[in-house]
């Protein structure tokens, strides 16, 4: 059985088959990706808190968008305000409950539909007027296209070329007016899309979200040796845009088809290293610690792994760095891109 068909209890015990002593636990960590939801099996600020409270230093989080309690009344566009309020009172709850192990979470990446063009401003206007001073971040309209299943009951990987779309494009321009910046999640294959749409807009910060999603599954399963010099040399391109930011997560969702979530026992952190560290480490080498940020991408590497082993094997890739360096990938660079 997947681990993605495991309830709560099957998929703890099953992370729990692997366990490690938490490497360097004094280490400050704002982790700037994580979700939200009550539908299915539910994973709400109680359920990050099981995870955050196994060992790691997590001083603060970021909520982003996975549509989630979206209003089921009144206009369509206005509809995904509902999930900004359902985590302003999720991130109420983190603040009056915080201690060790239970990070308030700081702030939203709210969703917006881009493609309202310029009639978008009244969306953000409202996701503003809901959410406590500074709260909201910036805005993700998930760009991804997946030529294949598995089909997702949301917005996301349903239409190619958004980020060449002239309404979207003009939605997009007004992220900058209101001080929001643009989380993008799409596959390997789009990246030099949001390459042209980074240098169409200099003024707005952009970030690039879990390796632009090198895709392990459907017609690209088993070639991720064939897709890496292609996503290299793409990821080359887009770290010359000086407004786009690397969040470094994500890869062990499913959708990058490394089977984690399939095996009889989860990954370690050794694991993880060994076949994602190039990953890592040419982002790294291509944006600079000073553009980079970790991240947990939780619940949905849950799948592969458990919170605790992904944090030491983040921590294990971030070795060979200095303490400075460690420093700006773990917390600083999140702290400056979201306003904290």
């Amino acid at each position: 059985m997947g681990s993605q068909q495991k309830s709560k209890k099957e998929l703890r015990d099953w992370l729990n088959l692997v366990t490690e002593e938490t490497l360097e636990p004094d280490l400050k960590i704002i982790d700037p990706h994580h979700h939200l939801w009550r539908r299915n099996n539910g994973y709400e600020i109680s359920d990050l808190w099981d995870d955050t409270d196994t060992g790691h230093n997590i001083i603060g989080t970021i909520f982003v968008e996975c549509y989630a309690e979206y209003r089921s009344k009144g206009p369509e566009s206005m509809r995904p305000v509902g999930e900004t309020e359902f985590v302003v009172q999720q991130a109420k709850y983190s603040h009056e409950n915080e201690k060790r192990g239970r990070p308030p979470i700081l702030g939203s990446v709210s969703h917006a539909n881009l493609l309202l063009g310029e009639k978008v401003s009244e969306v953000l206007e409202e996701h503003i007027a809901v959410s406590p001073k500074n709260f909201l971040k910036g805005i993700r309209h998930s760009v991804s296209y997946y030529p294949f299943p598995p089909k997702v009951g949301r917005y996301t990987g349903r239409t190619p070329g958004l980020m060449e779309n002239e309404s979207f494009r003009k939605g997009f321009s007004k992220l900058s007016q209101f001080n929001l910046s643009f989380d993008a999640w799409l596959v390997h294959t789009q990246i030099s899309e949001l390459t042209s749409l980074a240098r169409a807009f200099p003024d707005t910060v952009i970030i690039f979200d879990h390796f632009g999603g090198p895709l392990g599954i459907g017609s690209f399963s088993g070639r991720q040796k064939e897709i890496y010099p292609i996503w290299r040399k793409d990821v080359e391109e887009l770290s010359k845009c000086e407004n786009v930011y690397a969040k470094l997560g994500g890869l062990a969702m499913p959708l990058n088809g490394w089977g984690w979530d399939l095996r009889e026992k989860p990954a370690t952190s050794d694991e993880i290293v060994n076949y994602h560290k190039d990953y890592y480490l040419f982002m790294i080498d291509s944006f600079g610690p000073e553009r980079c940020m970790f991240e947990s991408n939780f619940p949905v590497d849950k799948f592969s792994v458990s919170y605790n082993v992904l944090w030491n094997a983040l921590k294990k890739i971030a070795m060979p760095f200095s303490a400075d360096e460690k420093n700006q990938m773990f917390l600083n660079t999140a702290e400056t891109i979201y306003k904290i």
